[in-house]
């Protein structure tokens, strides 16, 4: 179906250029699934633009070839390339809160790609897109055809971007990262219909991932790319059972296993440097004691029939009449450095949990007490003190970061807040030791969030939080936005940190692996109440709740392909 050779892309900067993909070539079968994998900036975006001939100014293609159907898309004029995008070639982006238009409706928008490669009237079109909605499994398709992106679930903007892409009945579908930022349970379901979409017309796949676990479920071969290059081709099974290149070998073994517990996660440099990738294991008698010691000790923080809630509706004079419950009856303890797990599905009321405890979001009832003090009852002067204790590290690391501070103001501002060493000069220097402390060097002081990827943004936000020098820090889908090898370094410091400064974390994530990793308890939370509390491990080799069930099946694992 699609033949790539040897091609070799660069991006342009001032004078110099930087190589995004090198003679890279791919062939893709009809009817195939083909995985790409690796870690942000491998390449695989880039490749799978220049395919859909969408690759930014900035991008010159050096060499190489791309031949669909006897012709070089490389070659194509505009005209050309657009009969051919998005009826014979479509694409399925990330992000669809960016992709889909927020101010034209969801159908009018899946129409416009029918009207543009077709002759069909009005009629013909709305009805083809309300039987699109319909195979993609969306509730209420014809009022779904009405509605604007934001009035939608990420699940449900996926799946109109899905639609999109299979209007025309193309013959090759490239799904970039489409089930990244999702729920496991929706991940899940994402999965399962784009496998079933695909026999029933007859597609090639390309699905581009970091995440093995979710390319193991879905394709057939898998292409692993590094640098601009791939490293290693093969079957989904040859790769999982005999990775050869000691990248491929980094990225299976950096994912939080499902059973046992590494003291330490291994990173892809590991691998990649030849040192040690033989990792101990954390046994019972080690636990036992560890717990023991936590749960010896009094309470530090302790909720009692917390209750958060929005209004659904209001009046004409704007009082609200209806109201829901995003925490409703929530009790729960947490002991001094015990690292509290937080699951569920988005709109479980995880986030609203944890900024109701720091009433970043002011709870409708209920009570808060941190050691023996009930933050409800304090007046804004005197929690501004307890700021300092408890602290936050947000999901997104891209929007937590002012883009007009330079690193270092935005590390050393809380401490002007809160009067945190006498001068600047002495918070310069406890900065610069925080952002080394998180793996990066002194001199990113002076620069700016847009130099950082992901991960590094992500590592000055914990040394922003780290400059209060809290005891108590709520890490809310902290390492969800991450590549898998990246996210092994952030959860490796998490603990490194929590072992130094005696720290006592909730940490929310939807990604179970990673949260029985970090954790010592779990709370399973459905619809704003805890359906499960326990032992991190019990609750995942014997769950008894249905809806912990359905969410431990849902996650992706190259171990559950291969039992």
């Amino acid at each position: 179906m699609l033949s790539i050779t040897d091609l070799t892309i660069s991006f342009k900067r001032g004078e110099s250029k930087k190589f995004a993909v090198k003679n890279l070539s791919l062939t893709l079968k009809k009817g195939e699934s083909l995985g790409i994998v690796g870690e942000s900036g491998s390449g695989k975006s880039v490749t799978s633009l220049a395919v859909m001939q969408l690759l930014p100014p900035q991008a010159v293609v050096e060499s190489g070839k791309i031949e669909f159907d006897g012709k070089d898309l490389l070659k194509l004029s505009f005209d050309e390339i657009r009969k051919i995008r998005g009826k014979r070639i479509s694409m399925i982006f990330q992000e669809p809160m960016t992709a889909l238009n927020p101010v034209i409706k969801c159908g009018k928008q899946v129409a416009e790609i029918i009207k543009i490669h077709t002759s069909l009237n009005n009629e013909e079109v709305k009805n083809k897109v309300i039987e699109l909605f319909e195979k993609v499994k969306l509730p209420r398709p014809v009022k779904l055809y009405h509605s604007y992106p934001h009035q939608l679930s990420g699940g449900q903007k996926q799946r109109v971007m899905i639609a999109m892409a299979l209007a025309n009945k193309p013959d090759i579908i490239i799904a970039d990262e489409p089930t990244t930022a999702l729920d496991v349970t929706v991940q899940k379901e994402i999965l399962l219909l784009l496998k079933e979409l695909q026999k029933d017309y007859g597609m090639s796949l390309i699905f581009i991932t970091h995440d093995l676990g979710v390319v193991a479920e879905i394709t057939d071969n898998i292409a692993v790319m590094y640098k601009g290059e791939i490293v290693e081709q093969g079957t989904v099974k040859d790769i999982f059972t005999n990775p050869a290149h000691p990248y491929t070998k980094g990225l299976i073994a950096c994912r939080p296993p499902l059973s046992g517990r590494p003291v330490k996660l291994p990173v892809v440099d590991d691998f990649l440097e030849g040192g040690k990738t033989d990792f101990a294991v954390e046994t019972e008698e080690s636990k036992k004691l560890r717990h023991k010691k936590i749960y010896s000790q009094d309470v530090l923080l302790k909720t009692e029939n917390l209750i958060t809630r929005y209004p659904l509706k209001k009046n004409l004079l704007g009082k609200p009449v209806k109201w829901l419950n995003a925490v409703n009856n929530v009790s729960f303890e947490v002991f001094p450095g015990e690292t509290l797990g937080l699951v569920g599905e988005s709109g479980c009321g995880k986030s609203t949990l944890g900024r109701s405890l720091l009433r970043l979001v002011e709870p409708y009832s209920g009570r808060i007490f941190y050691k023996e003090t009930d933050l409800l009852k304090l007046k804004a002067k005197e929690l501004k003190k307890y700021r300092k204790k408890l602290n936050i590290v947000f999901q997104d690391p891209y929007s937590s970061l002012n883009p007009r501070l330079n690193i270092g103001s935005a590390v050393t501002e809380p401490m002007k807040v809160h009067g945190i060493y006498t001068n600047d000069n002495e918070r310069k220097k406890k900065a610069m030791e925080l952002l080394e402390r998180v793996g990066l060097t002194a001199d990113v002081f002076y620069r700016y969030p847009h130099e950082f990827s992901g991960g590094q943004r992500q590592r000055i936000v914990i040394a922003r939080a780290l400059a209060l020098q809290p005891e108590f820090l709520i890490c809310d889908e902290a390492v969800s936005a991450l590549d898998v090898s990246v996210q092994a370094k952030v959860l490796n410091l998490l603990n490194e940190l929590k072992k130094e400064f005696g720290f006592t974390y909730i940490f929310i994530s939807h990604d179970l692996s990673v949260v029985r990793y970090m954790s010592d308890r779990i709370m399973v939370m459905k619809e704003g109440e805890i359906v499960e509390f326990g032992d991190a491990d019990e609750i995942f080799e014997h769950p008894e709740n249905e809806y912990t069930k359905l969410l431990l099946e849902s996650i992706p694992g190259i171990d559950a392909v291969f039992k």
